[in-house]
């Protein structure tokens, strides 16, 4: 059985710098067992934000990869803050938040992108926990993608 770091690697993809808060609140807080992650936008490797509107001037497609993005930047908030991904053992619940048109309903397509990356990493048990994910008029710094999460710890 893998590691979740091995899982990563495996994947060939590459985390972004961890973000830095813009506002009063702890990108990542632990609590007895319990990881809780801020929300996080799609941080990108330049540490540049991709910005846009789903059904605007972003597909679905595109959205989705933001939302892969955004999962990348929570990851690498994790591993700043924990020293590796290995310390998680589950993920528990993942609230995604997508910017876009009034006449927008894939949002869940749309997290997909956060929530297949971390069962890639985690399993499809433990990579897998609740979700939901709505719809938004606007989001911070025009991004299209917020997502935050928890985890459990081992």
């Amino acid at each position: 059985m893998s590691t979740p770091e091995e899982n990563f690697a495996k994947l060939g993809l590459t985390l972004p710098p961890a973000p830095k808060p813009l506002g009063v609140y702890k990108p990542l807080l632990v609590d007895g067992n319990h990881c809780l992650v801020s929300g996080h936008g799609p941080v990108q490797e330049n540490g540049s934000l991709i910005i846009g509107r789903v059904g605007d001037n972003l597909s679905m497609e595109e959205g989705k990869l933001a939302a892969r993005q955004v999962g990348l930047a929570i990851l690498a908030t994790i591993k700043v803050n924990l020293g590796s991904l290995n310390k998680v053992k589950r993920v528990i619940k993942v609230l995604g938040m997508v910017s876009c048109t009034n006449d927008f309903e894939k949002h869940p397509y749309i997290i997909n992108g956060c929530s297949e990356l971390f069962a890639a990493i985690w399993g499809p048990d433990n990579g897998v926990g609740v979700r939901s994910a709505v719809g938004m008029g606007s989001l911070p710094g025009n991004i299209p993608v917020e997502i935050e999460a928890m985890f459990e710890l081992n």
